[in-house]
């Protein structure tokens, strides 16, 4: 099959990205990577000197660190999981300035989880961190709560609210799901078809994947919570946003749950990128197409507050 283009603008500074951020393609790859990463991280100090609206604090839920960003007013709270395959990133790197460029503008508590990283705490760790996390801001922030995450953490998020769900709470407004790793199988079109092209294909899915699951990757005995594309039962779970490029390895599996989400009566809205490439709102915030993703996840929650 012919993989669909990338977007024009995107197209231009992809091999400059791709350069910066090679592809993975083992485990062994994966301490270079996080190497790369840490040059993004911030201090709890540098992030308050940069957003002087925000009551910037590191707190913890047991041993799980949370980057907590209070505005004056607070009218919620967004409960955001980063990115990086399971296998790289921190509550303090690089999603935090392209986070708060759009969801800045709700006054909107943020708090972002610390959760551990695969291979050395593989499932169920991550998710677990999370939820401690979220069970911690629901007893300290007020106001409506949305979780989120980008990529990884777009995963990590949904499996955390099927949690919620599962164990009877907390309540969750929404979930704000941004190119989110859902299905470990990993058998899409999508994924086949663009392998060797972006900048997450599918071999480094499998890297990813490996590191969090192990040997359970791939085979019947993946819990929904490790991969919530593995979910049997998708009722009863908040309104949902989910976004996806056409040209990134992730398009067909977050297609697929948001149809499964309509059919078991859920309120979801799906935007489908064209040309979108893993990734490009954050690393190409200019583009038109990245403006208009940001601005729709902002419709979307504005909609879902009340605001």
């Amino acid at each position: 099959m012919t993989p669909p283009p990338f977007d024009r603008e995107l197209a231009d500074v992809l091999e400059t990205l791709r350069a910066l951020r090679p592809l993975l393609a083992t485990l062994d790859d994966i301490p270079a990577r996080r190497e790369l990463n840490a040059a993004e991280h911030r201090t709890v100090e540098e992030l308050a000197a940069a957003y002087p609206v925000y009551k910037v604090a590191e707190e913890y839920a047991g041993h799980v660190p949370l980057l907590v960003m209070r505005p004056e007013e607070s009218a919620g709270v967004l409960y955001y999981v980063h990115g990086g395959g399971t296998i790289v990133g921190s509550h303090l790197g690089g999603d935090v300035p392209n986070l708060l460029a759009w969801a800045g503008e709700l006054n909107l508590t943020i708090v972002s989880p610390g959760y551990r990283l695969a291979p050395e705490h593989p499932y169920p760790a991550p998710v677990e961190d999370c939820y401690d996390g979220l069970l911690w801001t629901v007893e300290h922030v007020a106001g409506p709560l949305v979780v989120g995450g980008v990529s990884a953490g777009g995963g990590l998020a949904a499996g955390t609210t099927l949690l919620a769900r599962d164990r009877g709470g907390p309540a969750i407004a929404g979930q704000l799901l941004l190119c989110p790793m859902l299905d470990d199988r990993n058998d899409s079109p999508s994924a086949i078809d663009l392998d060797g092209l972006g900048l997450w294909d599918r071999t480094a899915n499998n890297v990813g994947w490996i590191a969090y699951l192990g040997d359970r990757r791939g085979t019947e005995d993946v819990p929904a919570y490790a991969a919530a594309a593995r979910a049997t039962d998708l009722a009863g779970l908040p309104p949902t946003f989910l976004d996806v490029g056409t040209a990134e390895t992730f398009r067909d599996e977050v297609v697929a749950y948001a149809s499964r989400l309509w059919r078991a009566g859920g309120d979801a809205e799906l935007h489908v990128w064209p040309g979108g490439f893993h990734g490009a709102d954050s690393l190409v915030p200019e583009a038109a197409i990245s403006r208009a993703a940001r601005a729709a996840r902002l419709t979307w929650l504005r909609r879902l507050l009340g605001q």
